[in-house]
């Protein structure tokens, strides 16, 4: 092994073999590259190469090729350093390796038990399967309006209902470094003999220190969908897959895997995984510890201003929320007496940039590539905000979730029935046509053919009332709502 990384290693030795090219891609290592993208390319245009035999093939099936093969041995390295038994780059971001959970796992009209406020590639996958969802409603903080995770009993209710589901994917961590007992639900999903998915997109570095909380894997995980781009040093898109035990069937997979990537993968985001991999590896902890360091002192910079209110853990223990990563900055905006949309074009114009604005909070993520410059400025801006706040914002008082709806029509099915508009009074009974979905909580009140049901309606009318923003509503007055078409002449 170098120690630059087998992958990495491969792309130098292709550039440095003198040869005349006859293969894809055309610009010919830059050099027929746009005048105008040279610039921001660099050098790095002389290392996209296909995926030449001195390389490997990311697409072949397991057993095709040696293990010597360098994108063979870079994914053998992740699996080890991540703490793997296999492990598959990505080259579509954790959404290609989300699509190919839920084939693998789920297939035609399969069941598969998941939380409420799951990202949309996770319905893109159950669109693509044929699969029906098991929605769980996520435990909710009303304090902080914010979305926590399932829990182990809510978990072991459902598989009792649906004896027959076929996998149970859990989102851990949240978007704002929730993470909730998934050792608790990795007992309960074993006890039936089925595998545990895991949407760890935004934990990635949760492997390397103690600090953080337990990675996916570790707490008994069968499959993990990590981001390495999110908060590694990978380039963007670049993430990986990894999987253990044998409660999956691994070469259906792999080919499933093969099914939603590109047969022309980018070498240098492979490259990025494989230096990602390398870095973190000989110098992980290291690197964590310094990222720890800065958030915990901007955390305690923030905390001492006034109006300023940033989530925490809770000090009580709370369903859904065993543990947090504290590399999520979540400010909760109140206090400030501005949404978070406009706080966020008013940080944008004084040189402050967040990851996630929402109507009541900002979160900002310290990275291992984050200086104490830039949480210097972070820190200054929110001073100044603190000292032009005029009053806090009214509280929304927190409105206990509509029942689950039933679900009419596969999300397949919804997805390419035709629709309508109908009267709100009028929709009851129907299925609805779109994903409608308001903040806060940031739980979907309806998923494409669920029925419409009178409580959901009048949740949706009480928060419109009180200011919350609704999203996925055809008519933002709420006079109407989009329907499923002619739903008793669609397949189910």
């Amino acid at each position: 092994m170098t120690a630059e990384g087998p992958l990495i290693a491969a792309l130098k030795a292709a550039a440095r073999w003198d040869h005349a090219p006859f293969y894809t891609p055309g610009h010919r290592r830059g050099v027929g590259l746009p005048a105008a993208l040279k610039p921001l390319l660099g050098a790095a245009a002389a290392y996209d190469f296909p995926e030449l035999p001195t390389i490997g093939n990311l697409a072949a099936e397991e057993g095709a090729i040696c293990d010597s093969a360098p994108i063979a041995a870079a994914q053998t390295l992740a699996a080890q350093t991540f703490g793997a038994e296999r492990t598959w780059f990505l080259v579509n971001g954790s959404s290609g390796g989300l699509l190919a959970a839920i084939l693998a796992t789920c297939g035609e009209g399969g069941k598969i038990i998941l939380p409420r406020n799951v990202h949309s590639s996770i319905i893109n996958g159950l669109i693509l399967a044929g699969a029906w969802p098991v929605f769980i409603h996520p435990a909710y903080g009303a304090e902080q309006d914010l979305a926590y995770g399932m829990t182990a009993a809510a978990v072991a209710e459902a598989l009792a209902t649906h004896p027959d589901v076929r996998a149970v994917l859990v989102v851990y961590p949240t978007y704002h470094g929730i993470c909730t007992d998934l050792a608790a639900i990795a007992e309960v999903v074993h006890g039936h003999g089925i595998p545990l998915l895991v949407d760890e997109a935004h934990g990635p570095h949760f492997a390397f220190h103690p600090d953080l909380p337990p990675s996916a894997l570790s707490l008994g995980a069968d499959l993990v969908v990590q981001s390495t781009h999110k908060v590694l040093g990978a380039l963007s898109q670049a993430a990986m897959l990894h999987g253990q035990g044998d409660r999956l069937h691994w070469p259906r997979l792999a080919q499933c895997i093969a099914m939603v990537q590109s047969t022309s993968p980018n070498s240098l985001l492979l490259a990025s995984l494989d230096g990602a991999r390398q870095q973190m590896a000989t110098a992980g902890r290291e690197l964590m510890a310094q990222t720890l360091a800065l958030a915990q002192w901007a955390r305690q910079e923030l905390a001492q201003i006034p109006h300023v209110t940033l989530l925490e853990t809770p000090s009580t223990p709370q369903s859904g929320f065993r543990y947090f990563d504290p590399t999520r900055l979540t400010v909760l905006v109140a206090g400030l007496g501005r949404d978070g949309f406009d706080l966020d074009e008013e940080l944008m114009a004084r040189g402050v940039m967040a990851e996630l604005p929402l109507e009541r909070h900002l979160m900002f993520i310290v990275t291992l590539g984050s200086c104490q410059q830039d949480l210097d400025r972070l820190v200054a801006v929110f001073r100044v905000l603190s000292q032009e706040t005029t009053g806090p914002l009214p509280t929304l008082p927190p409105q206990a979730l509509p029942p689950l709806p039933p679900l009419l029509l596969s999300p397949r099915a919804a997805t390419f029935a035709p629709r309508r508009a109908v009267p709100l009074d009028a929709a009851v009974g129907e299925a609805s046509g779109a994903l409608i979905c308001a903040y806060p909580p940031g739980i979907p009140v309806f998923m494409p053919g669920e029925m419409i049901t009178e409580e959901a309606i009048a949740y949706l009318q009480t928060l419109k009332r009180l200011g919350a923003q609704l999203l996925g509503l055809s008519d933002p007055t709420l006079a109407t709502l989009s329907v499923i078409d002619q739903l008793s002449r669609l397949p189910h």
